[in-house]
């Protein structure tokens, strides 16, 4: 356990791309990081072993579904989700805003929190601020999310205002009910505001008065337009405090991520990498590749010469396309070993070029490998 939980420090930077370290109670997460998400207590496909052996150093549990099942009360009584699942490094929990968003069909959200049906058996449930800070707590996370309100790209600024006054009213609801220090675990706000520059700025500042451990950033990858994820990005980097992390929610592709750290911020997640893994899309030195197409069928070399995992160091691309076409359940590990592997290898690199000074020179070697995704974030001309 770290005897100083919830400290961040950055020890170097390269414009506004950040090197830093944030001490979590399980253990110390050198940042920029890409965290793997573990919906239900586990990364898909990959057991603790396959997660150490990649270089994580936190994953992502969800509160929504691990309340419905097995529950979060289940879970606290055999020593939380640390013990349960057997991971031993730092996790991080969201609060269930974003399934409101993504379940919308099922939820209907009201003043006091959201009431929701079971995506599983259809019964009523309610989450408030209270009631996802004290699932978290049961599931024993390093790191915990108020309950917010997310919206999808497209919704007005009345919208977008009223879904930021909501936001900050709960998440002060979520700090009255976990005061700063009452344990090692931490707790980050959330900023909300569509792709309003103003409104971003507002629900910043609004936190930072309420005062947190750290900063998420939420409602982004929701629809809107890379170069306007850019510029919301933009906004904060100058009003989100220096000593504090940030994260940007549930994003995204590499070149997502490197822009991402470009403007400052230091924490990552998405289900990307494992979920195009089980549809067979991999990411390599040599760009995206997908392993079920008949050109791999004779290929005998590693899928990414350069890397190190234990897919690319043993199997040949013929033996995984081979698996993939088969319906073999290990091209799901193999494949999604390999796709976590590349990312926090990445992010790894990243921190690297931060510190040495070359983090320009590093992102635009990755965006050579994604020309067709590069484009999307220029603006458009005038």
């Amino acid at each position: 356990m770290n005897d100083t939980p919830g400290k961040f420090e950055v020890i170097g930077r390269c414009g506004h791309a950040r090197a830093g370290l944030l001490h979590a109670a399980h253990g110390d997460i050198e940042t920029p990081i890409f965290m793997p998400v573990g919906t239900v207590g586990s990364v898909k496909a990959l057991a603790p072993d396959d997660l150490n052996a990649s270089g994580a150093q936190i994953i992502l549990g969800n509160t929504y579904h691990l309340y419905l099942r097995p529950g979060d009360d289940l879970v606290a009584r055999r020593g939380g989700l640390h013990k349960f699942m057997r991971w031993d490094k730092p996790i991080l929990t969201d609060s269930g805003g974003f399934q409101a968003f993504s379940l919308s069909s099922l939820n209907k959200m009201k003043a006091d929190g959201v009431e929701f049906r079971s995506h599983i058996d259809g019964s009523k449930h309610m989450f408030t601020p209270e009631k996802v800070i004290s699932i978290q707590r049961n599931l024993g996370s390093d790191i915990m999310m108020p309950l917010d309100v997310c919206l999808g790209y497209g919704a007005t600024q009345e919208q977008a205002q009223a879904a930021v006054k909501r936001t900050t009213e709960w998440a002060a609801r979520c700090r009255k009910a976990y005061p700063a220090g009452t344990s090692a675990n931490m707790l980050f706000g959330i900023v909300q505001g569509c792709t309003f520059p103003e409104l971003r700025e507002a629900s910043a500042r609004q936190l930072m008065d309420i005062g947190f451990e750290g900063y998420s950033i939420g409602g982004l990858a929701v629809g809107e337009p890379k170069h306007l994820m850019m510029q919301s990005l933009r906004v904060l980097d100058p009003v989100l405090p220096q000593d504090k992390p940030r994260y940007l929610m549930g994003v995204g592709t590499p070149l997502d991520i490197l822009h991402g750290i470009e403007a400052g911020v230091d924490m990552f997640d998405c289900v990307l990498p494992t979920r195009n893994a089980r549809n067979g899309t991999l990411y390599t030195s040599e760009g995206k590749i997908n392993i079920k197409r008949r050109q791999y069928a004779e290929d005998d070399g590693p899928l990414d010469p350069k890397c190190g995992c234990y897919t690319c160091r043993t199997f040949s691309r013929a033996y995984l396309r081979h698996l993939f076409v088969s319906q073999e359940l290990l091209a799901f590990r193999l494949n999604s070993l390999h796709n976590i592997t590349y990312f926090l290898n990445m992010v790894r690199g990243a921190r690297k070029a931060i510190l040495e000074g070359t983090y320009a020179q590093f992102k635009a070697e990755y965006e050579s490998r994604y020309p067709e995704e590069d484009i999307l974030f220029d603006e458009p001309a005038a």
